[in-house]
């Protein structure tokens, strides 16, 4: 076979199974918040950059630490680069905490390997300080540079990272220990698991604890003391939930031809000739001859679970009704089609209506 298509089954022997409810949702409130941030990277050897807004930083910087420049003289260095700064402030975050600063040039710094961010203020989306970064950077990238011009570079060297490389200074408010209900939020917005987590919580802790509100949201009385609520939500997100199966779905990666198929989907009768292929899904047993046309030469009756392959020069398969598309694909594997022959006649089904699954293609 010259062409495989890479299809992988992931729910093909799926059995609904219990989930931890801290697994499949989250609690309203409590979030994570991002950060971001400018600042000077120094100590490069040479690899720094030399755009006017790092020029004037890197003046501004002097001043503040008593450096006047002469009239006509440029605060200019190949040590320095500008970078912008990103970090996460997860929950509950305390001043004095440490947390991880990602810095990335925004210049034209060939490299930020052996550099060192200056003190930084981190930022919130409301403009307020919820961090200050400053610390030694760890690079993956490496980068070299000819006299000629000539440049070669391994990852990205342009991006450094600083592991606890910020102290958290101002607390994030939350709403977790306000009002007399918690409010769950699926990952996976689902009618079905939202139901089976409100009655999973009602069978533990009695009738009307929780309420569904929509396929997302489940809302659970709590109690108002912040330690009986810890307390309270370690035992719900710990609950197991029999989570809903998934729709049914297609997800087809046109660049690297690969197919992935949920067990829930079907095929209705239809048929379709791409080229030399023919598929053909059927309401009852068919018949075929062996030269690969539907009447002469001798019959073979198919058998019903499956598939007649015909050995002629035009390629031949029939299928009973409610064949799944492993089945097909499977069946055009064996004929060694590209990848882009099963894309389309996965395509061609899903806009003739034979196909019960959302079509995804990414």
């Amino acid at each position: 076979m010259k062409h495989i298509v890479l299809m992988f089954l992931l729910f093909a022997s799926f059995v609904a199974q219990a989930e931890r409810l801290k697994d499949i949702a989250s609690v309203q409130g409590v979030r994570d918040n991002q950060l971001f941030g400018y600042g000077l990277v120094i100590g490069l050897n040479g690899t720094g950059d030399s755009t006017p807004f790092t020029n004037q930083s890197f003046a501004s910087m002097l001043s503040k630490f008593g450096v006047t420049l002469p009239d006509g003289v440029t605060a200019s260095s190949q040590n320095v680069a500008a970078v912008s700064l990103t970090a996460t402030l997860p929950a509950f975050s305390k001043p004095g905490q440490k947390i991880d600063v990602t810095a990335s040039s925004i210049g034209n710094a060939s490299a930020l390997r052996g550099g060192t961010l200056l003190l930084s203020t981190l930022k919130g989306a409301d403009g307020a300080v919820y961090a200050i970064a400053q610390g030694n950077l760890v690079v993956g990238g490496l980068g070299a540079n000819g006299t000629d011009g000539s440049r070669n570079s391994v990852n990205v060297p342009t991006v450094g990272r600083i592991p606890n490389g910020a102290s958290v200074e101002r607390t994030v408010p939350s709403s977790f220990n306000t009002g007399d209900t918690l409010t769950f939020n699926l990952n996976r917005p689902d009618f079905t698991t939202a139901k089976q987590v409100s009655d999973s919580i009602n069978n533990l802790l009695g009738p009307g604890v929780a309420t569904t509100l929509d396929a997302t949201s489940i809302r659970v009385s709590a109690p108002r003391d912040p330690s009986q609520r810890v307390t309270y939500l370690s035992i719900l997100e710990n609950l197991e939930v029999v989570v809903a199966e998934e729709r049914a779905r297609i997800v087809v990666n046109s660049r690297t031809g690969t197919i992935i198929i949920g067990q829930h989907v079907r095929v209705s009768p239809a048929a379709i000739t791409h080229g030399s292929l023919t598929v053909t899904i059927k309401e009852v047993p068919p018949v075929a001859g062996q030269d690969g046309t539907l009447t002469g030469g001798e019959t073979i009756i198919s058998p019903r679970e499956g598939v007649d392959l015909s050995p002629g020069s035009g390629r031949m398969f029939v299928f009973d009704p409610g064949a799944s598309l492993n089945d097909i694909v499977r069946a055009v594997n064996q004929v060694g089609a590209a990848p882009g022959d099963v894309m389309a006649i996965l395509e061609g089904l899903k806009q003739a209506g034979a196909i019960n699954a959302d079509l995804v293609v990414i």
